[in-house]
């Protein structure tokens, strides 16, 4: 969920935050959904963040429920909580789902709520919410994004206990104002081409280096697949994977993809090995 401008915590914090989110998406989880506290302090440097960072952010998970302490083989470290281990599953969800374009034939999930003022900041929560999910909003409290957002946009408003003040609909376009002008003025559809732009700009010499090289070194795969990770996955939160018959042709999601997913194939087999290195006792120096 997003917060409020005002308890927004400064860039660095927010940083150092989303980073390990990344990392426990990305490293933990395939480790056995468990971290050594040094080892992860030492991994997170070599992304360029100090232990005060580290132990901060790790605080401030575990304070929200996504981390829990727990020692194994003498290492002292955490364990991801089932909420945690939902909430990026969830978060899975939508990442992947903007890896492929949703199918125009399967309609568009409409939702559509009237929230009391005595309920402003839950509005205000629910609209941040579904702007996160990728919905796009084309009218007064009226939102949409392909069907198949609808699981998505349903545990957003469930989560916010505003399942009465919503009407959630799934259905066709059958006419009227054209398609692709509402989806223009839903979304800022040249924004998020811009972002998928950029992260081609900064990851594509990345590609061309592995392409040319034999050998890849574990520490430079591990802090290049943590960043990519990191980047990319918070383009989708604002792009569902809409169907490219309302797209223009030159859209560059595509090939964003296509650079993530080569990316990703080539560098998460060496980055876990080199991560796997941390997770001993005697790297911890014990």
């Amino acid at each position: 969920m997003s917060e409020t401008k005002s308890a927004r915590p400064p860039a660095a914090a927010r940083r150092s935050r989303t980073l390990l989110v990344s990392f426990l998406g990305a490293v933990v989880r395939p480790m056995g959904n468990w971290m050594p506290i040094a080892g992860t302090v030492e991994l997170l440097a070599q992304s360029g963040l100090d232990a005060s960072s580290v132990r901060t952010a790790v605080f401030r998970l575990k304070k929200r429920g996504w981390l829990e302490s727990q020692t194994r083989s003498g290492l002292r470290g955490y364990a991801l909580t089932p909420a945690a281990l939902e909430a990026l599953a969830a978060g899975d969800e939508v990442i992947w789902h903007a890896r492929q374009p949703a199918d125009l034939g399967d309609g568009w999930c409409l939702v559509n709520f009237s929230v009391p003022e005595s309920a402003r900041a839950k509005r205000h929560q629910l609209t941040a919410h579904l702007t996160s999910l990728g919905f796009g909003n084309i009218g007064s409290a009226v939102w949409i994004a392909p069907a198949r957002m609808l699981p998505a946009a349903q545990r957003a408003i469930a989560e916010l206990d505003l399942t009465e003040q919503c009407a959630v609909f799934v259905g066709d376009y059958l006419g009227g104002q054209q398609l692709t002008t509402m989806v223009r003025n839903g979304w800022d559809l040249a924004e998020i081409d811009r972002r998928y732009r950029e992260f081609i700009e900064d990851y594509q010499g990345e590609r061309d280096r592995l392409a040319a090289d034999s050998f890849t070194d574990g520490k430079h795969a591990f802090v290049t697949y943590l960043s990519v990770i990191d980047h990319w996955r918070k383009l989708p939160f604002r792009d569902p994977g809409l169907p490219p018959e309302v797209l223009t042709e030159d859209w560059s999601g595509p090939a964003a993809v296509r650079l993530f997913e080569r990316l990703v194939a080539e560098l998460d087999g060496p980055a876990l090995a080199h991560a796997a290195h941390y997770w001993t006792a005697q790297r911890a120096g014990l």
